[in-house]
């Protein structure tokens, strides 16, 4: 059997791939669907390849995606994940057979470069890493989101990412930085596979350490909201001192271009404060006649006066490599302390935009609008009313915390500086939550209002 064996009728193809929870463009109408290429990951005795597709929409835009695809005779009467029956062949998606999962692992631990007429997919495997053997177990693990996953001996965790883009994936650049420089707040890195075609370089997945016994951030926050407040409070300075060490070790290394703490440009805070002011001006327009956007309607003027005042206050400090998406869902609490994960940034932004440098307080500012999150998520999902002052507690171990263990070269100088700028991050990320949650949770709509209301309140000069 050969790559040519892989005939998918396209209009079939494109059937099921927008069927999936990882396709992203669900809202938009795909004008064709194409097979840009296939590479042989395994010939016999079945065949297993990585398949290109690429989605087309209007007007010239388009989405690359990666399925991986085996293939069994159809008498055998495989369901799972099928995309076509053709010439005696069910084809199938690979992540649903274990089987083919563990061929991926091999593939990495072999370090193999497998290549096509115009492509090429290379495995690598970081020496060192535990090698769970040919007789891993496999798992999908849990509920399939932008990427989907595999879990190997409950030790090793293949994330393969489903819509691809040119360039390096920040989370494989940033979890080899950090895994080379042994930082333990992170999951480790263990191996990558990477594609090169005709049209781009790409990474498809990476393999980093399972953290089995960890606790999710967010779930544990809202679980001792309800029993012990006061406990979560201790783990939040906990998880400062982690972002601090983060933050410290990310801006580190002079000498790596990607990595090398810069000057912001004169331009860039400017270019924030035009993309923030031109957000707020546009949703305070379009605010809905409803009574949890009365608090700031008619303010939007107010709201884009204070983000001037904020940005004209002092020094910006420095820009770094950053994880770029930060808040309580991006972290879990393991027997050896707080561990950082998800380091692609916002799936929203273009991977060139994801890998841009930015401030580090930009990160800190996620995370405190996780916590304002926390704290009215605890009433909203569980009926459950914080202590009044949770969150302005939590703020101020966590912030106390960063400080004590970020390296202040990177921040503004001095805490007047470092909470001016750290406002205007969190102003543009409240601004950000009240669009979404209009267009989405409307019963969430008090939380960035409340936000944006705080904010009002903070002294400028």
């Amino acid at each position: 059997m050969t790559t040519a064996d892989v005939r998918l009728e396209e209009l079939e193809l494109e059937e099921w791939v927008v069927a999936q929870r990882w396709f992203g463009s669900k809202a938009r109408e795909v004008v064709h669907l194409a097979v840009l290429d296939v590479v042989p990951l395994r010939l016999e005795p079945r065949l297993l390849a990585s398949v290109m597709v690429e989605a087309r929409f209007a007007p010239g835009t388009h989405e690359v995606y990666q399925v991986p695809v085996a293939a069994r005779p159809a008498e055998e009467g495989w369901t799972e994940a099928v995309i076509a029956e053709q010439g005696g062949l069910t084809f199938y998606d690979a992540l649903a057979d274990p089987e083919e999962g563990q061929a991926l692992l091999e593939l990495m631990r072999a370090n193999a470069r497998l290549e096509s007429e115009e492509a090429v997919s290379e495995f690598h495997w970081v020496e060192g890493t535990r090698d769970p053997g040919p007789s891993a177990s496999v798992r999908p693990m849990g509920a399939e989101q932008s990427n989907s996953s595999l879990v190997f001996d409950e030790a090793l965790a293949l994330k393969l990412y489903r819509r691809v883009e040119a360039g390096i994936n920040p989370e494989l650049e940033l979890l080899r930085f950090l895994t080379e420089r042994e930082f333990e707040s992170v999951p480790a890195l263990a191996g990558w596979y990477e594609y090169t075609g005709r049209l781009m370089e790409a990474t498809l997945g990476v393999m980093q350490e399972f953290l089995l016994d960890a606790r999710d951030g967010w779930e544990l926050a809202l679980e001792e909201l309800g029993t012990d407040p006061e406990a979560f409070l201790g783990r939040v300075r906990a998880l400062g001192e982690v972002t601090g060490r983060l933050h410290s070790v990310l801006g580190s290394d002079a000498s790596n271009p990607a990595f090398a703490p810069e000057e912001p440009s004169a331009e860039s805070l400017g270019l924030l404060t035009a993309t923030v002011d031109e957000e707020i001006e546009r949703i305070f327009l379009e605010l809905p006649d409803d009574e949890s956007v009365e608090p700031i309607r008619g303010r939007g003027e107010e709201v884009r006066e204070q983000l001037r005042l904020l940005t004209h206050a002092g020094s910006t400090g420095k820009v770094i490599r950053t994880h770029g998406d930060y808040h309580l869902g991006q972290t879990m609490l393991a027997e050896r302390g707080w561990i950082v994960l998800d380091f692609e940034g916002e799936p929203a932004r273009a991977l060139p935009e994801r890998r841009r440098k930015r401030s580090p307080l930009r990160d800190v500012a996620g995370m405190m609008r996780s916590f304002a999150y926390a704290a009215s998520a605890s009433e909203i999902l569980r009926g459950v009313v914080p202590p009044e002052d949770w969150e302005m507690r939590a703020r101020d171990e966590f912030l106390d915390a960063y400080l004590d263990s970020a390296d202040a070269s990177l921040l503004p100088a001095g805490r007047h500086g470092v909470e001016q700028l750290l406002s205007v991050f969190e102003l543009e990320k409240a601004v950000y939550e009240l669009r979404y949650e209009l267009n989405n949770r409307p019963d969430w709509v008090r939380i960035p209002v409340a936000g944006i209301l705080r904010l009002l309140e903070v002294p400028a000069r």
